[in-house]
């Protein structure tokens, strides 16, 4: 059963008055008289960089996975006979010529 909203700005006009409480208190706040040297803004930079480049290089490490997981066909199971990740399938034109003389 859909029933339609009786009020259907209800929402909205919540969202208004959790904005509206939110910067009051952030503008009634006291100060915090805080003092924040050169090297705290440098180790915030430092920790960003470093959690960037723990995730490109575990979505590097598991890109294959991550592939095959978002390209799986439900309907069709696919072989586990066939080339490893990352690995072409071997062509005829690949493998060596056998010599018939002997």
């Amino acid at each position: 059963m859909n029933r339609k909203p009786a009020h259907p700005n209800r929402s909205a006009r919540g969202y208004a008055a959790l904005t509206l409480v939110a910067i009051s208190a952030l503008g009634v706040a006291p100060p915090a008289w805080a003092y924040l040297d050169p090297g705290t803004g440098s180790m915030i930079i430092s920790a960003v960089v470093g959690l960037v480049a723990t995730v490109g290089l575990a979505v590097k490490t598991y890109w294959y996975k991550i592939k095959a997981f978002l390209r799986k066909d439900a309907s069709s199971p696919r072989s586990t006979a066939g080339p490893a990740a990352g690995e072409r399938p071997r062509e005829p034109a690949d493998e060596p010529e056998r010599s018939t003389e002997s």
